[in-house]
């Protein structure tokens, strides 16, 4: 356990000597939330409010300053002017408790190495359930022309990881704010896609939880809609696999057929998929990605426009 003056990276959350989680850059602690209880309860997406904590003072777990702590580098959640989770909570628009607010920013790794403290993962399958139905219901009010199948691709589209992580680093800026355990931190894990789609997911199920269904759709439209809106005009990009799939049956040929490899070392591995066409063995696309299905995905996009 670190002791009160010791300071984490950027990166990471520093731990206070409680054990409670903090936000993470911005030397908050459960025993040091008054300040941003009472901020964040009344942070108006309009208007923001000062807040008492200095980049180079570090709050302990007893709410206390240490001014004689060393300056380290902070993220641009502790240089604002604003309280603690001002700037994540105004991109939402909404207000979240603060406990609930460090609960939905809390990794698994975190809690790991903090016993008891709960991490975000039944908040973010509660707000992946949320975000699907407002999702659905306004795909299905948007477009009356489009068949079930078209709308499925559409909602898939929209929702996907690449489509959340994007929007929780251009909108949200939620990075700075994960708390990581040091393993995931020294991995990057605030720049993971998986981990960032996540954190999406566990804020809108915090609000759900917080203030019901209509603050949440509010929530989920601030977020989405232009993502909705680019999916509707995507055509064959929406399912790559699929469009390859109904070209090549068109073109009459065979099913495509993925070969997957990967390299690198565990925690970075890159995968490289090749596509072909039945039994006929010429790759006619190949792709890479951080994920298997990333991988196959950009293969098929190859390998449809490679068909004409």
């Amino acid at each position: 356990m670190k002791n009160q003056n010791t300071h984490t990276s950027a990166h990471n959350a520093s731990a206070p000597a409680s054990g409670a989680p903090s936000v993470h850059g911005t030397a908050l602690s459960h025993g040091a939330s008054s300040d941003f209880k009472k901020n964040s309860q009344r942070t108006d997406p309009n208007r923001t409010t000062a807040r008492n904590t200095s980049a180079h003072n570090t709050t302990t777990a007893s709410g206390a300053h240490d001014a004689t702590a060393p300056r380290t580098r902070v993220s641009r959640a502790s240089q604002s002017d604003q309280p603690a989770g001002a700037e994540l909570l105004e991109a939402l628009g909404t207000t979240i408790s603060p406990d609930l607010l460090v609960q939905a920013l809390t990794h698994r790794s975190f809690a790991h190495e903090h016993p008891g403290v709960p991490h975000y993962e039944r908040l973010e399958f509660l707000g992946d359930a949320v975000l699907e139905l407002v999702a659905t219901e306004t795909l299905f009010a948007r477009h009356p022309d489009k068949s079930e199948g078209e709308l499925a691709k559409m909602r898939a589209r929209a929702v996907s990881e690449d489509s959340l992580s994007a929007i929780a680093k251009k909108k949200l800026h939620v990075g700075p704010y994960i708390l990581l355990g040091h393993g995931e931190s020294e991995q990057g894990g605030a720049e993971k896609n998986s981990i960032l789609c996540d954190i999406v997911e566990s804020l809108i199920g915090a609000t759900f939880l917080e203030h019901g269904i209509d603050e949440a759709r509010a929530v989920v439209h601030r977020l989405i809609d232009e993502t909705l809106d680019e999916v509707a005009t995507e055509g064959p990009a929406l399912d790559w696999k699929t469009s390859l799939t109904v070209k090549a049956h068109k073109l009459g040929k065979g099913e495509p057929v993925y070969h997957m490899e990967v390299s690198g070392p565990e925690y970075a591995q890159v995968f490289t998929a090749r596509v072909s066409l039945g039994e006929d063995g010429t790759v006619i696309g190949e792709g890479r990605g951080s994920s298997k299905r990333k991988a196959q995905l950009a293969a098929a996009e190859a390998g449809w426009k490679t068909l004409g």
